[in-house]
């Protein structure tokens, strides 16, 4: 989690979130990131979580892209290499990651303790890809953990519930040297993490466990703190901002932002390890998000919903060659835009993004 994050966690309400600046200006910074994506293989043979990640079932299991900075590749590689993976069962979703570290060390041991401001690995769920009602998981080299839901991102009114827990949750810390210890060079830490499906079924909106092809949106973070060692302790340097390590680069420092998290296909059992496909409704989904960070912006200059592409400014050079283009419609609670694609097997296609972010497909095709 960003400390902007954490500054709506706070206050819990839209204004702080309109710290993060200009929604079009960010949007534009966004937009030109292309989510990254991961296949996730069945498991083959029994996990042990014990945070190695030694099992035969996680050898078969491809290491992902080395995590950027969280802007993208416009900002410095990030200092030390970070990389998941993944597997499934029908009990749980598997997720393993290493992280490069010559200093590995701690503070924070209560459960649910706000673990960013240690080091950490973050995990961050949205089943159906509506940007709304979304997971999120983070954890320290000391193994502790911090689980909660969100029925919405910060920016659009949501408040973290931080009472979700995830029943049956295992996790395992591993370090390769000594945890705390200033007086010697560590190599990295890694951790283990099993997901009970039924957890994530509350509020998946789809099968959970997963269908075989099935595509979830995803993204996992590090937090790293510069530090120094003061009596033999380790502690972070004061005045010094945090580095956000992504999997998928969200454009801007908000982690908050579903609608920019990479994609997850879940593979089935005895299927050939295939490449990622990307989501063929990306870029509706993109178009769509286009009209709502550019009707954000409105509304804050006009105190008003835009009732056309047109006064939001918006032309067809906006929308990557769209044919047709989106249309808004005003109501009681705001608007809604739509936009239609054919698309081949599924006939045509129509997805809607509404005011607070919601993105569904309201027409599914054949």
């Amino acid at each position: 989690m960003t400390k902007q994050g954490f500054l709506c966690l706070l206050v819990g309400l839209l204004p702080a979130c309109s710290l993060l600046g200009d929604e079009a200006a960010d949007w534009q910074k966004m937009k030109r990131i292309i989510p990254r994506g991961y296949v996730c293989r069945p498991a083959e043979s029994a996990v042990e979580v014990d945070g190695r990640l030694g099992e035969k079932a996680w050898r078969t299991a491809p290491w992902s892209q080395a995590f950027l900075d969280i802007e993208g590749l416009l900002k410095p590689v990030p200092r030390f290499r970070t990389r998941m993976k993944m597997i499934w069962d029908q009990e749980f979703l598997y997720i393993g990651a290493r992280m490069e570290e010559p200093h590995v060390w701690g503070t924070l041991t209560e459960h649910d303790s706000v673990i960013f401001h240690d080091n950490d690995f973050e995990v961050f769920i949205d089943p159906d890809g509506d940007n709304h009602e979304y997971y999120e998981f983070e954890m320290n080299a000391l193994n502790t953990g911090w689980d909660l839901f969100l029925p919405r991102p910060y920016k659009d009114g949501g408040k973290a519930d931080n009472g979700w827990e995830i029943p049956g949750l295992k996790t395992a810390v591993h370090v390769a040297g000594t945890l705390g210890d200033p007086g010697d060079r560590d190599g990295f830490w890694s951790v283990e993490i099993a997901i009970p499906w039924k957890a994530l079924s509350e509020h998946a909106h789809k099968p959970s466990p997963p269908m075989p092809g099935d595509q979830w949106r995803f993204n996992f973070s590090r937090v790293q703190w510069k530090h120094q060692v003061a009596e033999g302790k380790y502690q972070k340097v004061e005045g010094l901002k945090e580095d956000n390590w992504v999997w998928s680069p969200q454009g801007i420092i908000d982690m908050h932002r579903p609608e920019r998290w990479g994609y997850v296909i879940f593979a089935g059992a005895g299927e050939k390890p295939g490449f990622f496909r990307q989501d063929p409704l990306r870029d509706v989904r993109d178009a769509l998000m286009t009209v709502y960070h550019h009707q954000r912006s409105f509304r804050r200059q006009h105190d008003r919903w835009a009732d056309s592409l047109a006064e939001l400014g918006l032309g067809a050079g906006d929308f990557r060659g769209s044919d047709p283009l989106p249309e808004i419609v005003l109501d009681d609670e705001g608007y809604s835009a739509t936009l239609s694609r054919r698309l081949r097997g599924r006939g045509q296609v129509t997805m809607q993004v509404r005011q607070d972010s919601r993105l569904i497909v309201v027409k599914p095709g054949s």
